[in-house]
């Protein structure tokens, strides 16, 4: 997990380094502000997903807010279970937020990915702009001086446009398909990793609360001493080790759309008549996110 076994800042020394977080306001975003017709609502679509990004940031730093505050809690109730439970709940819930954090990194990354498409879309906008005002002024010369020798200037630069803007809109197509399935390919992995992540320390929190006998005593009655310290300590190196794991076998866990689509395509051709299919033409950067990472001794 790399985290502290306490969240408690007076009771273990830990590091703690803070990747370089993502830009804010800026004259850029000034510059966005104009878009291209063509490039708009891509535009529209990627700062709302900053927006989302930014939400996730600040749901981390809340959930490190919360952990740090349930164990400052716990250890002014003098009671030595309930100090060592709620310190120990606290790191898994530290750890929640880090996921929302990396989360929010991966979002960014898989928005980066989208402007690569946004930024192709800007640059077909003039070809296209270019075309269609050639194309209009031929037809209001035409109506005006149908005999007019510009004409034949006139049409043999539109047939240059032309050329130009069938190269860049095969471009387009190109780009466009590739960097959305790459876009939220990346999108769903992270998902299902901050999913996934997020069940492994839920289950070991809970592994933690079972820790605390909450079998109601009567007036003058002391509980048993708590001696479960170094079980909790264990679930928390259990919950470390199964996120490593995790990461250990990500690659083997999950197959690329590429190779289920060449997978299905086998089935496909061995079993259905052969028939002529039409394929499809063309198959053909963002700052961080903040992270914690502390070391668990």
């Amino acid at each position: 997990m790399n985290r502290s076994l306490s969240v408690r800042s007076g009771k273990a020394s830990s590091t703690q380094t803070s990747p370089t977080h993502r830009k804010g306001f800026s004259f850029a975003s000034l510059r966005g502000s104009i878009q291209p017709e063509l490039s708009r609502r891509l535009y529209r679509l990627i700062k709302s997903t900053n927006n989302l990004i930014s939400a996730h940031e600040a749901a981390g730093k809340e959930r490190d807010t919360i952990a740090r505050e349930l164990s400052e809690w716990g250890e002014q109730t003098q009671d030595e279970a309930v100090s060592d439970i709620s310190d120990k709940v606290g790191v898994i819930l530290s750890e929640l937020g880090v996921q929302e954090d990396n989360y929010a990194h991966n979002l960014d990354e898989a928005r980066g990915v989208l402007k690569t498409i946004r930024n192709t879309e800007k640059s077909v906008q003039p070809s296209r702009d270019s075309k269609n005002k050639i194309a209009d002024e031929i037809q209001k010369l035409k109506l005006k001086e149908p005999q007019s020798t510009r004409l034949v200037i006139l049409e043999q630069e539109l047939v240059r446009a032309e050329a130009e803007n069938l190269v860049a809109e095969a471009q387009l197509t190109n780009i466009t398909r590739k960097k959305l399935k790459e876009a939220y390919d990346a999108e769903f992995l992270a998902v299902i990793e901050r999913a996934e992540k997020q069940i492994i320390l839920a289950k070991h929190g809970r592994r933690l609360l079972d820790l605390l006998d909450d079998s109601p005593v009567t007036p003058g009655d002391s509980r048993r001493v708590y001696e479960g310290g170094g079980a909790a300590r264990q679930v928390l190196n259990d919950a470390e080790d199964d996120l490593r794991s995790w990461d250990q076998n990500r690659e083997e866990d999950f197959s690329t759309p590429k190779e289920d689509a060449k997978e299905i395509n086998v089935v496909l051709s061995t079993a259905a008549p052969s028939t002529p299919v039409q394929a499809d033409e063309g198959d053909e950067g963002s700052p961080d996110s903040s992270h914690h990472n502390e070391q668990i001794k």
